[in-house]
């Protein structure tokens, strides 16, 4: 475990230099078509792409759960709030039983959601028996709310207790709403969970965190139902794509890997999930990174 000043010791020495060097700039201009992973500040390291489960019932997320690991991914991210803790686990579990991937190969993901605050240890216990994985490779406090300070204390010690190996903190979008969190953390938070996409690309936040080592990771990438339109059929997007001769979708995830963020598109089509992972042979621009850049407006469809 790497706490907060162990940390800052080995930033100053370089050991996590690989954070200021991710950019748009300096991605967009290497060749490297892989970028699967990510060291995080915790020394865990974390795919860069990942299987959203938002919408998914615990039948249909043991199923497209399933289906994501023998894609190819390994990240996958659900919450409490969800309801879906027991799908994931059963989706893993199968996988593992298959014998084409280790647990120790997947990353998975969970939430503390708002009406556990005032019992975050049990909740944590609570997720780790739904889950029935072992342990949490990420945690995170899913909003900001009353006694998020408190929770974040229980994430702590879950780490100490080898419950969980990393932890963080979603819908925390500025540097004060970082930092209110930060102060009173023995472990630097080591990753974000946050709206992200090209209409709201709050780059502003992620050169802030890069003291830190904290990686942005995006939920809602395409914008969520109902907004998918603006994103996916904006004529820059759209350019690119037939550029690329991907699909849109992909110019968004691969946009996302190449500006430094983790990302997490989800779908319970299984040709959309082979479509989402399928991102790691092609390469935009730098002239790609800045019209996609130049879309930022700044706008959020979510308000929590």
């Amino acid at each position: 475990m790497i706490n907060r000043r162990n940390f800052l010791i080995l930033m100053a020495a370089g050991v996590f230099s690989i954070f200021t060097g991710c950019g748009e700039n300096k991605v967009a201009g290497e060749k490297n078509f892989s970028m699967k992973d990510i060291t995080l500040n915790s020394g865990y390291k974390m795919p860069r792409l990942g299987f959203g489960t938002w919408t998914l019932n615990n039948s249909q997320a043991e199923i497209c759960v399933l289906n994501a690991l023998k894609t190819g991914f390994r990240l996958i991210d659900t919450a409490r709030y969800y309801g879906n803790e027991k799908g994931v686990g059963a989706g893993v579990r199968a996988a593992v039983n298959e014998n084409f991937v280790t647990r120790e190969e997947i990353f998975v993901t969970s939430k503390i959601m708002p009406g556990s605050y005032n019992q975050p240890d049990a909740a944590i216990d609570n997720s780790l028996d739904a889950l029935n994985i072992g342990y949490v490779d990420l945690m995170l406090i899913h909003q900001p709310g009353a006694n998020d300070e408190g929770v974040y204390k229980a994430l702590e010690r879950a780490v100490k207790a080898g419950k969980i190996r990393s932890i963080g903190i979603s819908n925390y979008y500025t540097p004060a709403d970082f930092e209110r969190i930060n102060r009173i953390a023995e472990i630097v938070p080591a990753v974000i969970q946050n709206e992200n996409h090209p209409l709201y690309q709050n780059s502003k936040l992620q050169e802030y965190l890069k003291r830190y080592g904290t990686v942005i990771e995006s939920w809602y990438p395409f914008g969520g139902r109902g907004n998918t339109e603006k994103i996916l059929g904006n004529p820059a997007i759209l350019e690119i794509a037939k550029l690329h001769k991907k699909t849109p979708a992909q110019i968004v995830i691969r946009w996302n890997l190449q500006a430094g963020y983790i990302v997490i598109p989800g779908s319970k089509n299984p040709a959309h999930i082979a479509e989402n992972f399928n991102v790691f042979d092609f390469e935009l621009s730098a002239d790609d990174m800045k019209r996609i850049a130049a879309i930022n407006k700044n706008r959020r469809f979510e308000n929590w």
